[in-house]
């Protein structure tokens, strides 16, 4: 959530940044009058009280006619202090629930618009010329059967559409995939995590994931538990109701984990294979820093995230996320987009977003500088999120037979293969 002092100072900042996200701009000043009213309340509850402490006073030292006026004026406070005490609570209650509602401050430089209004920032690596080679390349899951590695058919009929198997080479492929990236964390770092794919209420909307994003969540009513879609809600909600020392920061964690995700608004998209499913393995990077340090941070995640896209050969470019498609705990966020050949353009393998003070208010971590307490940033990077990492290497890397060439960096990981082979029908 975003500082009330700061709505209450610089509306027509928020205001924009509602307008950029293409949401609702009069919830800014529904917010303005629930605070005013909060504020209001409290202040006549706090007149009431001490005017009621102070006639108890006065009650003890009259008599007669005096007495029974006070104690008249006594029992219409009672009635008066519960008002204004309700009124309070009420007013608060509808500030928190509008508070929850509003997104995070856009950043000024974040270009304004939707999906396609994105900037593209860098470029790298050339895109393979299969014409030239003299063979049409196959899409990833005619490469995942050829190998032996995917099977999709047998995902639907043990779960349903957009479950899949990862078979041989392609189990292994994801084993290397895990422990590669976590290698590049740690080496950086980070500290490994392997994090719990359930989490309660209060860690999942305390991340931003209950709002605009809730239509993809899978709930348990029966626990009343989540099933995550990233370890980035893990991974925030551990310091949860933490106060952390300023020359313990920044501290940086790479979590693994299962994450799962509906899929609700994505009917029709990327039916074919395991681009988008509902069920993934995800190595993602957190950072928890001083709010001045957020923007370099930010930049240091992306690197991170060049530097595991280039050890894997594989075409990229990095696109600055606009305004509209941020997601609302981010202020920025920049896609690191794969060629993928047979698509014919680039597609999201990794992210990485600047949550800014967003989430460590909604989950009441703070940061310790002497005297001083104060709410802390929050950033996160996906490093591989597997299915789509697998297909960008099958279709990148694949050769006029069928087999596909294995990155160097993912090499030890998988017994010093240099090719995976199309296995014997």
């Amino acid at each position: 959530m975003i500082d009330l002092r700061l709505l209450r100072e610089d509306p027509d900042r928020v205001r924009a940044s509602q307008r950029a996200r293409g949401e609702d701009v009069a919830l800014v000043d529904s917010l303005l009058s629930a605070d005013e009213r909060r504020r209001s309340s409290g202040v006549r509850f706090d007149e009431l009280r001490a005017e009621q402490k102070g006639l108890g006073k006065l009650i003890g030292k009259a008599t007669g006619d005096e007495k029974a006026e006070l104690l008249k004026r006594a029992e219409q406070l009672k009635t008066d202090v519960r008002a204004a005490d309700a009124e309070r609570d009420a007013a608060d209650a509808e500030t928190q629930e509008l508070l929850q509602r509003l997104g995070n401050l856009v950043h000024p430089d974040v270009p304004v618009g939707g999906e396609e209004d994105f900037v593209t920032l860098e470029t790298h690596g050339t895109h393979r010329d299969f014409a030239a080679e003299g063979f049409e390349p196959k899409d990833h899951l005619e490469l995942g059967q050829l190998l032996g590695a995917i099977d999709v058919e047998r995902g639907a009929k043990v779960s349903g559409s957009r479950f899949y198997f990862l078979t041989g080479v392609g189990a292994l492929l994801e084993l290397a995939l895990v422990n590669a990236a976590i290698a590049q964390a740690t080496a950086a770092g980070f500290t490994p995590m392997l994090t719990p794919a359930l989490v309660r209420p209060q860690s999942m909307a305390g991340t931003g994931f209950l709002g605009q994003a809730a239509q993809d969540v899978y709930h348990l009513d029966k626990d009343d538990l989540y099933l995550v879609g990233t370890s980035e809600v893990p991974l925030a909600a551990y310091h949860m109701d933490e106060i952390l020392d300023a020359d313990r920061l920044p501290l940086r964690y790479a979590g693994f984990s299962p994450c799962f995700r509906r899929e609700a608004g994505s009917h029709g998209k990327d039916t074919r294979g395991i681009f988008r499913v509902h069920q993934f393995d995800k190595v993602e990077m957190f950072s928890y820093v001083l709010p001045e340090d957020s923007q370099a941070e930010h930049q240091r995640l992306l690197e991170w995230e060049k530097q595991w896209l280039t050890s894997l050969e594989l075409p990229f470019r990095v696109i600055d996320v606009a305004s509209a498609d941020l997601g609302s705990s981010a202020a920025r966020k920049y896609d690191c987009e794969a060629w993928i050949p047979t698509q014919g353009k680039y597609r999201e393998l990794t992210s990485t977003s600047d949550c800014t003070e967003f989430q460590s208010r909604r989950l009441s971590i703070r940061v310790r500088e002497g005297k001083k307490v104060r709410p802390l940033a929050t950033l996160n990077g996906t490093l591989c999120a597997v299915p789509r990492t697998i297909v960008a290497i099958l279709e990148n890397h694949q050769q006029a037979d069928g087999s596909v060439r294995v990155p160097e960096v993912l090499r030890p990981y998988l017994g010093g293969r240099e090719v995976l082979e199309p296995v014997a029908k």
